[in-house]
């Protein structure tokens, strides 16, 4: 009972900001567009790796704010920060980043439940029972105390060496449970929530190799058996010495032909300037050529605190500053980088958002697109319901779903005059949350 009460008070907040930041996420004519409502028109996600503890500082807030749409907790939701102590939890940090992200309307990945890194020490020292029983435990205890509020769980991270054996790591799972330990763990998750995306996440697999080859053939294997995974993960941590594989595309299709969605989850690419910007284009074109291909993550805000920082891996540097990275990822998105400048020719469109109809277990939305200083032939706009809320039917529009982000086309209405207006409507299910819907900058075309 006390998780329940925890979600729905932390719902009505997200709800509340949510709705006061409406107008102002509605007005892509006054607004460049950004990295996440660029990958929503794609029907995509993009996020980053969040740290609880920078949320203080306002350029970092203002930044994670306005340009993505998933977090992933960097290291609040390891096993080290969660049960330092046998069941004893600690959520204080997660907690922070969660309900920042629902206040912004962002999905959440979750990071990660089994891994053989940040263990607390007590988890080495016992034997294999009490392993399994505590692996099983974890997992119930973390996902159990956010269940509904995450997109997608890294369920197990790492569990392949490097090297050209595609042999299993060593560690205490793998040592003392075997190679079941990860079956085990998928099962258990599924079981804790039905409704989270499972995925397998792991690095130096983007390309074709030994260590690709033998997650490919676990997942492989899983699938024809039943095993619940919904997802793989690829880290895509490039530099001069492990570039972007030729085959990244070819090895991120052949993963979605065995049936599961693939993400890129903690991309980052060591160099600066057209050079660096070349290279988040392939993994971004990348992504959008694989149609079960749904979100990338940056690793990181802003270089100044990236885990690489002398290689200014990212998309905004030490003062926030968007890079050549930056805008070659918003233009391989079909984003632009000032779509309100007047006189520039951009098609532009606003959103907002009203309740037309409220009863106690449900409400009618309406979404009110309009054209700005030019014709458009068609419009996207982006719903986040909070996590309790479901749709159960939706009107002049064609929706697609990631989780609880609704991207909303034209049906019949995509044409419009300038200043001119057309709506689409919404039936949505309470399930407890009477918080109203974040709407996304509309883009036009």
């Amino acid at each position: 009972m006390r998780m329940t009460v925890r979600r729905l008070t932390r719902a009505a907040t997200a709800g509340l900001v949510a709705a006061a930041a409406l107008t102002a996420a509605a007005h892509s004519a006054e607004a460049a567009d950004t990295l996440g409502s660029a990958a929503a028109g794609q029907g995509r996600y993009f996020g980053t790796a969040v740290a609880a503890n920078h949320l203080g500082e306002a350029d970092y807030a203002a930044t994670l704010d306005r340009e993505f749409s998933s977090v992933t907790p960097e290291n609040e939701m390891k096993w080290d920060a969660t049960e330092p102590s046998r069941g004893t939890f600690t959520f204080g940090s997660a907690d922070r980043i969660v309900d920042h992200a629902q206040g912004q309307g962002m999905d959440v990945r979750g990071h990660t439940l089994v891994w053989h890194s940040q263990l607390p020490s007590w988890v080495g020292s016992l034997g294999a029972s009490d392993l399994r029983t505590a692996m099983n435990d974890h997992i119930n205890g973390l996902m159990g105390h956010y269940k509904g509020e995450i997109h997608s769980w890294d369920v197990v991270n790492e569990a392949f060496q490097d090297g050209g054996s595609g042999a299993r790591r060593s560690s205490p799972f793998q040592d003392k449970l075997g190679n079941g330990f990860i079956e085990e763990a998928f099962r258990t998750a599924r079981a804790a929530d039905p409704a989270a995306k499972l995925c397998y996440n792991d690095y130096n697999t983007d390309g074709v190799n030994a260590k690709s080859n033998a997650v490919y053939d676990m997942v492989e294997d899983f699938k024809s058996r039943g095993v619940p995974i919904d997802c793989v993960g690829f880290q895509s941590h490039f530099n001069s010495n492990s570039p972007v594989p030729s085959d990244y595309r070819q090895n991120l299709q052949r993963f979605a032909d065995l049936g599961v969605d693939v993400q890129i989850t903690e991309l980052d690419i060591e160099g600066s300037g057209s050079a660096q910007a070349a290279d988040y284009t392939k993994v971004v074109e990348a992504c959008l050529a694989v149609s079960r291909c749904t979100g990338m993550t940056v690793w990181g805000v802003t270089d100044k605190y990236s885990w690489r920082s002398g290689g200014t891996p990212l998309l905004f540097d030490g003062n926030y500053q968007e890079k050549p990275a930056y805008d070659a990822v918003l233009s391989a998105l079909g984003g632009s980088g000032d779509p309100g400048d007047p006189g520039d020719g951009t098609l532009t469109c606003t959103a907002t958002y009203t309740r037309t109809a409220d009863w106690s277990s449900g409400y009618n939305g309406q979404v009110t697109i309009t054209a700005g200083g030019e014709p458009i032939s068609s419009w996207t706009a982006t719903v986040t319901l909070p996590a309790q809320q479901s749709v159960s039917s939706l009107w002049n529009g064609t929706p697609t779903r990631s989780g609880n982000v609704m991207t909303v086309r034209p049906s019949w209405n995509g044409t419009l005059a300038a200043g001119a207006s057309t709506s689409f409507g919404f039936t949505v299910a309470k399930n407890g949350s009477d918080a109203a819907p974040a709407v996304g900058t509309c883009t036009a075309s």
